[in-house]
């Protein structure tokens, strides 16, 4: 694939009433434990799926539920008012990002988790894959821009 070739990522929900397209290539996905993810879930972690807010559009009505992060910065977690799935959030300090939930993508083979933050949070039973940079709270701003550069 060409390095400035457009990629569409597409998804929804379970029950179709919403569905959602990025017209852009991943900025980075990765593997999150942190306890507000794993409670919103309903598992041990949730992979998102970052994305500029510019490239993502949205069909259908979502309802949210907003929440402090450890930062302190506001996330809004978006999902189907019909089905309650989960499908991406975004946060009051990053409002040129969308975290798509990649459960809810339609090719969740589409993209690859390239590191897991809050891995100090892990469960027993969901381990953190050892071949993947791990962070054991959230990355710092010049890690997470580090994160971004690699793509």
């Amino acid at each position: 694939m060409a390095g400035d070739q457009q990629v569409s990522l597409a998804g929804g929900c379970l029950c179709g009433a919403v569905r959602y397209e990025a017209a852009s290539k991943p900025l980075v996905a990765a593997h999150c434990y942190c306890i507000d993810c794993r409670k919103s879930s309903g598992t041990g972690h949730c992979t998102h799926v970052v994305v500029p807010a510019a490239a993502f559009s949205l069909s259908g009505e979502v309802r949210h539920y907003d929440h402090p992060a450890d930062s302190g910065n506001v996330v809004r977690r978006h999902f189907c008012p019909t089905c309650g799935s989960a499908l991406y959030s975004t946060n009051a300090a990053g409002g040129e990002l969308v975290f798509l939930r990649a459960s809810s993508l339609d090719d969740p083979d589409a993209v690859t988790p390239g590191a897991s933050v809050y891995a100090s949070r892990a469960p027993k039973w969901d381990p953190v894959d050892p071949d993947l940079p791990s962070f054991p709270k959230m990355p710092s701003q010049e890690q997470r821009q580090a994160m971004l550069q690699r793509k």
